[in-house]
C-alpha cells in the first residue's frame, strides 16, 4: 500500500511539473538610433521572442509534447514597440504562444514576476530560461523602453531571495540568455535558491537566430 501511495505521489508531482519562459521587451528605435551602428539594441523586435519560440520547440522536442510550459512575457514594452512600428505585436505573441499550446502570462512589473513565479505548486517548475537585457545584477524586463539606455522593471538579485525556493525542482536547469548573468547573479541565485543558473561572463549576441541558432554568449557559460 505504502508503495502504491508513493507511485501516486510521484506521478503526481512529476503531472505539476512544467516549463518556464521569460522574455523582456525590447528597446524603442527612437532611442537606438542615437548609439553607434554597432551599439544599438533590437533592430529587430522579436529577439526574446523568436529565442523563447525556439526554446519552446525544444522543450517539446526534448521532453515531449504534453509537457506544461507557462511563457511569461512583459507586456508593456511590446505594447511601445508595437505603436513606434505601427504593428500589433501583442495578437503575433498571443498567435505563437496558441500555435506551440503553450499558456501565455502577460507581464507588467518585476514585483508581478515574483508573485507569478510564487504562484506555482511546489516542485514545479522542471526548468527556466530568460530571454532579455540584463547586466551582472539583474535581469531587465525592459530597456530603453521608457528611458534611453535605462531599465525600469527588472529582477534584481537582491530580490532573488523573494522567490520561493520550493517552486522548483530539486534538479532544476535554469539559464539566462542575457547578458553578463554569470557574473554576479548565477552565484546570487545559487545562493539564495539553492540550484544553478547557467549565465554567461560576457555579452549574448542574438544574431545567430537568424540562421535558428540560440543566442551566443561570450566570455564562457558558468553555473
Amino acid at each position: 500500500m505504502h508503495q502504491i501511495i508513493a507511485i501516486f505521489l510521484f506521478s503526481t508531482i512529476l503531472s505539476w511539473a512544467d516549463h518556464l519562459i521569460l522574455s523582456g521587451g525590447p528597446s524603442l528605435r527612437r532611442w537606438e538610433q542615437y548609439r553607434t551602428p554597432d551599439e544599438q539594441h533590437d533592430r529587430w523586435w522579436g529577439n526574446f521572442i523568436r529565442g523563447a519560440t525556439m526554446r519552446i520547440d525544444e522543450i517539446h522536442r526534448v521532453y515531449g509534447k504534453e509537457k506544461k510550459i507557462i511563457w511569461m512575457v512583459y507586456r508593456p514594452s511590446y505594447e511601445s514597440r508595437g505603436r513606434e512600428d505601427g504593428k500589433n505585436y501583442i495578437s503575433m505573441i498571443q498567435e505563437q504562444a496558441s500555435k506551440r499550446n503553450t499558456m501565455l502570462v502577460w507581464i507588467q512589473s518585476g514585483s508581478e514576476l515574483i508573485r507569478s513565479m510564487n504562484g506555482r505548486p511546489a516542485g514545479s517548475i522542471e526548468t527556466f530560461d530568460f530571454f532579455g537585457h540584463s547586466n551582472k545584477h539583474c535581469f531587465c524586463l525592459d530597456y530603453g523602453s521608457e528611458i534611453m539606455a535605462v531599465s525600469t522593471q527588472w529582477l534584481h538579485e537582491n530580490d532573488i531571495g523573494k522567490i520561493r525556493s520550493s517552486v522548483f525542482t530539486k534538479n532544476a536547469y535554469c539559464k539566462s540568455w542575457g547578458c553578463h548573468t554569470g557574473q554576479s547573479m548565477s552565484h546570487v541565485w545559487k545562493s539564495k535558491l539553492g540550484i544553478a543558473l547557467e549565465g554567461t561572463r560576457g555579452k549574448t549576441d542574438y544574431r545567430a537566430l537568424a540562421e535558428g541558432k540560440f543566442p551566443v554568449g561570450h566570455g564562457g557559460w558558468v553555473r
